[in-house]
């Protein structure tokens, strides 16, 4: 009901054009950088990029990062050409889809996006861990599951979801790369599956690119990339600093290995504070990596700290008219609406 009702709401401001009016009042009064953050090219990506390329002036993110930071106190050529609000889409991970039909987009609108790399994927071709949890179950034809001392019953929907929660849980939580990778491969072995790969299921949007796909993007200007980490571990939970070290610093190295450029950019995986840890950013001041994003939900100014710039979450299941009003935070009201009348949304 409450998803509906931002959806009407929403509406009611776009055709009234209180949303383009906020738009406009935005330009001229807030300066601050607005970068989203996708994963997956899926659901409602098309209808959000028509709007945005519509209303946005919309660059690579390194662009937008050197006019924030060096430009700022002149204003750029393309600035007077285009004085539509400034907007950066990032897409993290590089799944399939990004090539596939986030790059049919992107050349559609002519859109530029940026996108984070995780070397070790693009190399194995392996399912990302984070996606292992729910693939396996999905795969199961049993009724029933003995795993580590308890049974589950796949039937009864709760007990389905606490078995991806656990799994789930120690892969997110290892505190190496070796640990999750051995953990996983004994769940594999203890339900007799084995994740998909890209060797053998290539059609499957939920694994990673390949560098001859990676390449070809980059060489139409529309798609431009940062690293993501080697492994795309959880860097506050590896016990190593070393480690923590490596995947930064390596995931640079091999990106620039199969680019032939530098790379100056870096996304945290997960992204929040609790994620990313002190040595989490010491270990991108190290890698030499210019400015880094996290997915704290802010907007960033030449104030930011560089290395931890915010992101606003970009979410292909929600409406283009609901993204549009809440991009110029008009449905603040709704939701401070929903805590009020809280009861009336429950059914």
């Amino acid at each position: 009901m409450y998803e509906r009702m931002r959806v009407v709401i929403a509406a009611m401001f776009y055709y009234l054009g209180i949303t383009y009016l906020a738009l406009r009042i935005n330009e001229r009064f807030d300066q601050r950088l607005l970068i989203l953050n996708y994963h997956n090219a899926d659901g409602g990506l098309e209808a959000h990029m028509r709007y945005l390329q519509r209303h946005y002036r919309i660059v690579h993110l390194e662009e937008a990062l050197e006019e924030l930071f060096i430009k700022r106190t002149q204003k750029s050529v393309a600035s007077k050409r285009d004085r539509r609000r400034l907007l950066v889409l990032t897409f993290d991970d590089g799944y399939i889809d990004n090539y596939t039909e986030g790059f049919r987009l992107a050349q559609r609108y002519q859109v530029p996006i940026t996108i984070f790399l995780i070397p070790g994927y693009v190399e194995s071709g392996r399912y990302f861990w984070w996606l292992a949890a729910s693939k396996l179950i999905s795969l199961l034809k049993c009724e029933q599951v003995c795993f580590d001392g308890c049974t589950y019953h796949l039937s009864v929907p709760h007990e389905r979801q606490a078995l991806i929660d656990i799994i789930d849980g120690r892969a997110r939580h290892a505190t190496s790369i070796a640990e999750r990778e051995q953990f996983l491969s004994d769940v594999q072995l203890a339900l007799q599956l084995a994740l998909p790969c890209r060797d053998l299921t290539p059609n499957d949007t939920d694994l990673p690119m390949t560098w001859e796909q990676i390449r070809e993007m980059e060489a139409s200007g529309l798609v431009s990339y940062g690293a993501h980490t080697v492994n795309h571990p959880i860097l506050a939970y590896l016990s190593d600093p070393a480690e923590i070290l490596h995947e930064v610093q390596a995931s640079r190295q091999l990106l620039e290995e199969n680019l032939g450029h530098s790379v100056r950019l870096f996304a945290y995986p997960v992204g929040k504070m609790q994620h990313i840890g002190e040595q989490g950013i010491e270990a991108v001041k190290a890698a030499g990596f210019t400015w880094a994003v996290t997915t704290l939900e802010t907007l960033n100014t030449s104030e930011s700290n560089p290395l931890l710039l915010g992101r606003m979450p970009g979410d292909t299941e929600v409406n283009w008219m609901v993204m549009a009003a809440e991009l110029v935070g008009l449905l603040g009201i709704v939701s401070r609406i929903r805590k009020k009348y809280a009861k009336l949304f429950k059914k």
